[in-house]
């Protein structure tokens, strides 16, 4: 039975398993300034480090949580979730107190800002950016965005975008990756607020530029969690956007879009041609199939040239791409249509395990499609409920990928 909390121990213990769940128990009076939401938890836990957990509960996923300890930015449900999880439990009878306590501090403080004026606020403002050099960089960008400075814009997006003050060594470890994925986003919300206001030209170069800055960093990142990947997904959605509001030249995106399925990058940066059909029209796509037709000559077994060649057949007949034969996909079907589906079955299972670091639509979209393969090879061994077990254990492991969870769930999985 679920309890007020909208979660049980069983849950906790699903979700971190029985290591961490038991070392989770010892964690409880670790657990400090808990702040109870209508549907969020957050509270600090002292470990080797005082860490910060958010527990957040979905109707349709349940609960999940995030804590910026080293297990938990590998996007695991760590103990310290757990005694978070825990600690709410034990005070369920609290809840609604602690809830509205919460809404009234809320209201307080929204009240209270209201109420300086704007020198007050503005003194506020300068007295965090000096303690917070993340956020100062973060309101230089969102003023040039404001004032249309294209110089501007490109030199805070720069900013934004080195690896320098996360980086350890040249490299960014894992535990950091988090803190610069926020900052990278920020170059997101640019793009989408110069399209916003009416200046998507410039919007597109400058996504442009961030997505080149991005994929050059990209290598010295340690995206285990893939939130930096999920930031390149969103950049590329806000450069789609940005050129259905301003159309480029159709030759000259066409030049665009091949040099970013044949760079050095495309595993992170998946530009889809389908999406830019109509954008391309007749004389992008032409020129598309001119160069993709000279890269296979140059390169014939490259597998950037098969992928640009599939991504172009899905664009000239408005077909979903397939991902390249070593995922998996051209064994399986021909194991499925031979009639062995437990042959085929250990193909999508080798193809799904290689999808799993690769993150935006294309990648998730092959799963959904490998999932549901899969699954009709269950049913023609029997085999049903272990497939809907995978399914559970796959959502579970990947749960902190919202946008995968909504194509699997548009898939009927």
């Amino acid at each position: 039975m679920t309890s007020s909390a909208g979660f049980t121990e069983d849950d906790l213990s699903g979700l971190a398993g029985p290591r961490s769940f038991e070392r989770g128990l010892g964690y409880r009076d670790a657990v400090a300034e808990l702040d109870v939401g209508a549907q969020r938890f957050t509270a600090v836990v002292s470990g080797t480090e005082a860490y910060e957990v958010v527990l957040e509960l979905d109707e349709e996923y349940g609960l999940s949580g995030e804590c910026d300890c080293p297990y938990g930015l590998d996007g695991n449900f760590c103990k310290h979730c757990v005694a978070v999880g825990l600690v709410v439990l034990e005070k369920w009878d609290e809840l609604p107190r602690l809830k509205a306590e919460g809404k009234a501090r809320a209201g307080a403080l929204a009240s209270w800002l209201g109420s300086r004026s704007r020198d007050d606020l503005l003194l506020l403002v300068r007295e965090l950016m000096d303690g917070d050099r993340s956020l100062r960089r973060r309101l230089e960008l969102r003023a040039a965005t404001a004032q249309a400075d294209p110089a501007q814009l490109r030199a805070r997006i720069a900013d934004l975008l080195a690896v320098g003050r996360f980086s350890r060594h040249g490299y960014v470890e894992y535990a950091d990756a988090q803190a610069y994925a926020l900052q990278a986003g920020e170059a997101v919300a640019a793009v989408r607020a110069l399209t916003a206001e009416g200046q998507a030209e410039q919007a597109v170069a400058l996504a442009r530029e961030a997505i080149r800055l991005l994929g050059r960093s990209y290598d010295r990142i340690d995206d285990s969690a893939g939130c930096v990947g999920g930031v390149a997904a969103d950049l590329d959605e806000a450069h789609l956007e940005a050129c259905r509001a301003a159309p480029p030249d159709r030759t000259e995106l066409a030049e665009w879009l091949v040099d970013r399925l044949l760079g050095d990058h495309d595993h992170l940066l998946e530009a889809e041609l389908g999406d830019y059909r109509d954008l391309l029209g007749r004389p992008g796509l032409r020129r598309v199939r001119e160069r993709a037709e000279e890269a296979s000559r140059s390169n014939p077994s490259g597998w950037a040239e098969k992928h640009l060649m599939r991504q172009l057949a899905k664009a000239e007949r408005g077909l979903e791409p397939s991902l390249p034969a070593q995922l998996g996909r051209a064994g399986a079907g021909a194991g499925a249509g031979a009639g062995r589906p437990a042959e085929a079955l250990e193909g999508y299972r080798r193809a799904i395990e290689r999808l799993k670091p690769l993150t935006g639509d294309g990648p998730y979209r092959e799963m959904a499609r490998l999932l549901l393969e899969a699954r009709a090879c269950h049913r023609a061994l029997g085999t049903e409920a272990a497939f809907a077990d995978d399914l559970a254990a796959l959502k579970a492991e990947q749960r902190r990928r919202r946008k995968l969870l909504r194509i699997l769930d548009q898939h009927g999985l």
